[in-house]
């Protein structure tokens, strides 16, 4: 049965924050809040997990996953980008949005798309889980918590608590969070491509869904 954490979405409990983080370095999967909607989190590496994000989500081996960063330092292990790339990532993180970028060699080949080699990179605005992420000193591999049949994100810890309480290892409850999951740009090309329009907007990229 999952554990509850009531995590302050304005100022994290540092010691709930730390036992989070010991959850994901041990193999847990956890639901936390962003600054869009809740999603899935596990350690990066973690094979298993990976597999009970999967079933949880009701998605195939081509789902591709995001690697939920930081900042703009940590993105540079994962992904490649060059400086008009970074301009553009610089000047919309941290946001809600979801980037398509060429993934590097740091990046396991399970966790790539299989023809492109790119990889879903993010840097959430939410007080909370960039605490995680400091207190983790590495990414988390996320989805949103969308589940099967369903279009919106779910958005009440409760309501996850219910729903998933068998499935997962640890809910972090930070209040009400959206529905509505990430813009997606793909950057890969020579102008950035809006794949899914969502909570960040799209005007920073001078174009339309």
């Amino acid at each position: 049965m999952a554990q509850l954490f009531s995590i302050h979405p304005d100022n994290p409990q540092p010691r709930l924050i730390r036992q989070a983080a010991t959850i994901v370095r041990s193999g847990g999967l956890i639901v936390y809040p962003t600054d869009s909607c809740y999603a899935l989190g596990c350690h990066l590496g973690d094979k298993t997990a990976l597999e009970r994000m999967r079933t949880i989500r009701g998605v195939g081996e081509g789902h591709q996953f995001t690697v939920v960063c930081r900042d703009l330092s940590e993105a540079g292990v994962y992904a490649r980008f060059d400086d008009r790339q970074f301009r553009v990532l610089k000047s919309t993180t941290p946001g809600s949005y979801t980037f398509i970028l060429h993934a590097t060699r740091e990046v396991p080949r399970r966790l790539q798309h299989a023809r492109r080699k790119t990889i879903g990179l993010r840097i959430p605005d939410h007080k909370v889980v960039r605490a995680l992420l400091s207190e983790l000193g590495e990414p988390l591999l996320s989805t949103t918590l969308i589940m099967p049949g369903e279009k919106e994100a779910l958005g009440d810890a409760q309501e996850i608590r219910g729903r998933l309480e068998h499935q997962v290892d640890l809910i972090i409850d930070s209040g009400l969070c959206g529905t509505e999951p990430t813009t997606v740009v793909n950057l890969t090309g020579e102008t950035p491509v809006i794949t899914r329009a969502g909570r960040g907007s799209v005007a920073p990229f001078a174009l339309t869904a």
